[in-house]
């Protein structure tokens, strides 16, 4: 099911990039740095990062995971336009392989996120699947890889929806202004 999942969610994800205005695609994601080109980049890699690629991305970004993803998301888009990085999405929506050390669900739960990160500062609406997210939920709030426990070690978990709830547990903020948008994220990997 994850994959049928997954699947939908990369296609829908280029899908929402392809549509991108040329002004849209230079405008910064939630992911505070990360144009939309960067953002694209960061999505190819799933299914195109080794074990080799990881080692020496982490020796060469001093094993700083976000620092290493930043530095890689950067590389591909200054190599790839955007047709090409839509295309690199589509052509593997289908794959299984993730990167190394990913768990089955992390692929989906960073689509489910980066997709959010697309279209939320641009004022689009983008629906997140409920029983995917739900999924991807669990999988955050159990995971020590994505802090979700930390995040909602003291507050405890709010009661909102399973889409903004994934937001808040990978690090993104609820607006203030009552519509539940959800700001910036100093995290820019996941």
């Amino acid at each position: 099911m994850i994959m049928k999942w997954l699947e939908a969610e990369r296609m829908s994800v280029a899908d929402l990039l392809e549509d991108l205005t040329d002004d849209e695609w230079q405008r910064e994601t939630l992911c505070t740095g990360w144009t939309m080109q960067e953002m694209a980049a960061h999505l190819t890699t799933s299914t195109r990062t080794g074990w080799w690629d990881a080692i020496k991305g982490a020796v060469s970004s001093g094993f700083s995971f976000d620092r290493m993803e930043d530095r890689m998301a950067r590389a591909i888009a200054a190599r790839f336009t955007r047709p090409e990085l839509i295309a690199q999405i589509r052509e593997t929506a289908a794959s299984p392989k993730r990167a190394p050390g990913a768990a089955p669900m992390d692929p989906l739960v960073d689509f489910l996120v980066h997709g959010q990160d697309i279209a939320r500062p641009l004022g689009r609406v983008r629906d997140m699947p409920l029983e995917p997210a739900q999924a991807a939920l669990e999988h955050v709030l159990k995971s020590p890889f994505w802090g979700a426990r930390k995040r909602f070690r003291e507050s405890g978990v709010p009661d909102l929806p399973a889409s903004d709830l994934l937001m808040l547990a990978t690090g993104r903020q609820l607006s203030t202004a009552g519509d539940n948008a959800v700001g910036k994220s100093n995290t820019r990997s996941i």
